[in-house]
């Protein structure tokens, strides 16, 4: 392609170029079967063209993927096998990953992957950028948070980041990691957390921080947090939807997680009870980044494209994580979720109650100190940490007491008691309680409201 082989004929095709030799060889064999016409043939008149080009020669044809359900481009790719056997010319298809082959080309055509840049090919790419821009050579310390922040990209993007965020003053990492998530948020269905909240930051759920801490800082440690929100949502239809996209996509990604012994766990409660804040936060306290990820966001009205989305983004997850990728999925009813995507979260279930009064206080205080309020509190039994965090948030925008702010609340508790009522059934003795060591149970529960149960108290 670079033009330096004089001897083997480079051709490629494209959309707007059309066909063109790539090195000298590559023109004189395109003079040959085109005489004096234009270049300019659509993809199925080139591979037409392609059985007469001469022996030896290969042929490039970008982006395939775009013109292969067509029947004169899937025939005339087939066509081509035997002629090219015979006559040892290579047809090579240039595709973006994720990418699946028509199957009347799957047994003919042989699929090879281009890796992502390994740390070791990043921090060459550190050393040689600093060395292009004609500044001094970078300490290892620096090379080492840079591959961090570039882990995941493939070559061009990591490149054209990295110089993005040079300076004369030297690397600002600071700017590489947001051009690093813009850059990972090309990838449909991906989209990297930015807060910066850790568990201190979040009241309650006592037995779950320590779990995830643990895991977060113990042997193999996960390089990256994959949140997945109402992951039954994400699921619904598999096995049942007429187009097969969502069985396609379940299987693929339980294919995924076994073959990278990918780790998991999954949080079920009410709304509110802090399943998304407790997995967002997990990153920042690791110091790793959360990726979202949206499996609606990867469907595509075109076939076949939600299964080559759901292929790529996987293969970023893979690249960020080096192999160690820590899967939180939040649910709020677990009943639809297929029992064989539950397995695949091997950590365990972890069930999500209202908060407690001595939970509810820790919550409090949190809130009461980052919106610098006081005052007497509202009657809070039954209320979810959402709720105390928003009666701080409107006692703060609106200028109102919180038990003026409180007017304007509805618990959760009170509006879906009936199905927070039914989680509690489905949880006890089957999943393990968030807040306090061991299974939930609704005994452990009532026992906890016996003892905390509260009405009022002023702030201080």
């Amino acid at each position: 392609m670079n033009g330096k082989n004089e001897e083997t004929p480079l051709v490629a095709w494209d959309f707007v170029g059309g066909l063109q030799g790539r090195n000298e060889a590559g023109k004189a064999a395109l003079a040959k079967v085109l005489g004096e016409n234009s270049a300019a043939l659509g993809p199925g008149d080139m591979l037409v063209l392609a059985a007469r080009v001469a022996a030896d020669a290969i042929i490039f044809f970008f982006n395939p993927q775009r013109f292969w359900e067509q029947a004169d481009v899937v025939q005339g790719i087939w066509n081509l096998r035997d002629v090219f056997k015979a006559g040892g010319q290579m047809l090579v298809l240039v595709t973006p990953p994720g990418v699946t082959l028509p199957v009347e080309l799957q047994n003919d055509v042989m699929m090879i992957d281009e890796p992502l840049p390994s740390p070791e090919d990043l921090a060459q790419l550190v050393a040689d950028t600093f060395e292009s821009a004609n500044l001094p050579a970078p300490e290892q310390e620096v090379i080492s948070r840079a591959v961090d922040a570039l882990v995941g990209l493939a070559a061009f993007p990591a490149e054209q980041v990295l110089a993005m965020s040079l300076s004369k003053k030297g690397l600002d990492l600071d700017r590489l990691w947001e051009r690093k998530r813009q850059a990972v948020e090309q990838t449909p269905g991906l989209t990297v957390w930015r807060g910066g909240e850790t568990f201190d930051q979040i009241g309650g759920c006592d037995s779950i921080k320590r779990f995830l801490a643990a895991i977060l800082h113990g042997q193999e440690a996960p390089r990256v947090i994959v949140f997945v929100d109402e992951i039954e949502k994400a699921f619904a239809g598999t096995g049942t939807d007429m187009s097969g996209v969502k069985t396609e996509m379940t299987g693929t990604m339980l294919t995924w997680m076994q073959d990278r012994g990918a780790d998991g766990v999954i949080f079920i409660g009410p709304a509110g009870a802090a399943k998304s804040a407790v997995a967002k936060a997990a990153g920042a306290t690791a110091g790793i980044p959360t990726v979202a990820f949206d499996l609606s966001a990867m469907q595509s009205s075109l076939v076949g494209g939600s299964g080559e989305r759901l292929r790529a983004a996987l293969q970023v997850v893979d690249a960020i994580s080096q192999g160690r990728s820590l899967w939180i999925a939040t649910c709020n009813s677990i009943t639809t979720l297929p029992p064989e995507l539950r397995r695949r979260f091997t950590l365990g279930t972890f069930f999500f109650d209202l908060p407690s009064a001595g939970e509810r206080r820790a919550i409090w205080d949190i809130y009461l100190k980052k919106w610098n309020l006081n005052g007497e509190l509202p009657d809070d039994d039954g209320w979810t940490g959402a709720e105390i965090k928003e009666c701080c948030r409107k006692a703060w925008r609106l200028k109102l007491s919180l038990r003026e702010s409180a007017e304007y609340i509805v618990p959760v508790s009170r509006s879906a008691a009936d199905q927070i009522e039914a989680l509690r059934r489905q949880a006890s003795g089957r999943f393990l309680s968030a807040a306090h060591p061991g299974v939930f149970t609704a005994e452990s529960r009532q026992m906890a409201v016996a003892a905390g149960k509260r009405t009022f108290r002023e702030a201080e």
